[in-house]
């Protein structure tokens, strides 16, 4: 049985990867897939990429074109979700600020450099006229355990994070949410290692097609809803409103989103040149 180590966050969007291993699909075709939960969201996944801890990662679009100009062996392989995903801008419950004009010039919580909610803060700066070299400020706090105490004793102002997965910390009173950045392209895909599509390309196709084959009528499986509102421990009618607007992939993402992330990634000053679509993605 061939070993293959996958990583991604621990959070609703992956219930897919979660249902497959659980029922036994990837050994019924001699692949012991392993699921390794990235609580350090894309920064850390990139790391795990470049490091060879795993093979494939569901990642943020952005980060992962952002680390394979900076040198990760991979390639993207397909879009896993096509919508965009919502990002909450967060301050503490009892913070002063109430909208992104009170948290200009403030610290942003980001999980690490180059990760998610490290670019998206320039996104959210950028949708707000702000000055990207004068006005933006981080500070490191690895993932949302740590976020909540970074916001929670003053070390940072506002955290962006998938507004759904926050959701019950606003709930509970810890996080309020001031607005909504939703990122400007697909919000996750399939990347894999370079190495991995050279020599296991058949059973890269057959991972693929096992996930393809849940995701392509996930919102029709019994009571999806009720299932990810318990396994996440979120309300009923908040998994509701996120399935409304979530929409899954099975094809690889397209030329022209690929250079409209570069485009604003390059304007950002985020990457330091656009690439060939063919440097960044590999076609199965």
């Amino acid at each position: 049985m061939n070993n293959v180590n996958i990583g991604g966050v621990p959070e609703h969007f992956n219930l897919a990867w979660y249902l497959t291993l659980k029922n036994g699909e990837y050994k019924d075709e001699n692949i012991n897939l392993r699921w390794h939960d990235y609580y350090g969201g894309t920064g850390a996944m990139c790391k795990g990429l470049r490091n060879g801890d795993i093979d494939i990662a569901v990642i943020l679009t952005e980060g992962i074109i952002k680390d394979i100009i900076a040198g990760n062996p991979s390639k993207i392989v397909q879009t896993f979700v096509e919508t965009p995903l919502i990002w909450g801008v967060h301050v503490a419950h009892d913070s002063k600020y109430k909208t992104n004009q009170d948290i200009r010039g403030t610290k942003a919580a980001i999980s690490r450099y180059g990760s998610g909610s490290h670019l998206m803060a320039y996104i959210n700066a950028e949708n707000n006229s702000w000055d990207l070299d004068k006005d933006l400020d981080f500070e490191v706090i690895k993932n949302l355990d740590g976020a909540v105490k970074g916001l929670s004793n003053g070390d940072a102002d506002y955290f962006l994070w998938e507004k759904y997965t926050t959701k019950p910390i606003v709930d509970d009173g810890v996080f309020r949410r001031i607005s909504d950045c939703p990122s400007p392209w697909p919000c996750f895909v399939i990347a894999v290692r370079e190495d991995f599509i050279k020599n296991h390309n058949e059973d890269l196709t057959t991972i693929l097609n096992i996930i393809n084959n849940t995701t392509v009528d996930f919102k029709d499986i019994p009571s999806i809803d009720r299932m990810i509102a318990n396994r996440y421990e979120q309300q009923l009618e908040d998994v509701q409103d996120w399935l409304a607007i979530t929409e899954w992939s099975q094809e690889l993402i397209d030329k022209p989103t690929v250079m409209n992330v570069q485009k604003k990634l390059k304007t950002l000053d985020i990457i330091p040149k656009i690439v060939d679509y063919q440097f960044l993605t590999h076609t199965l």
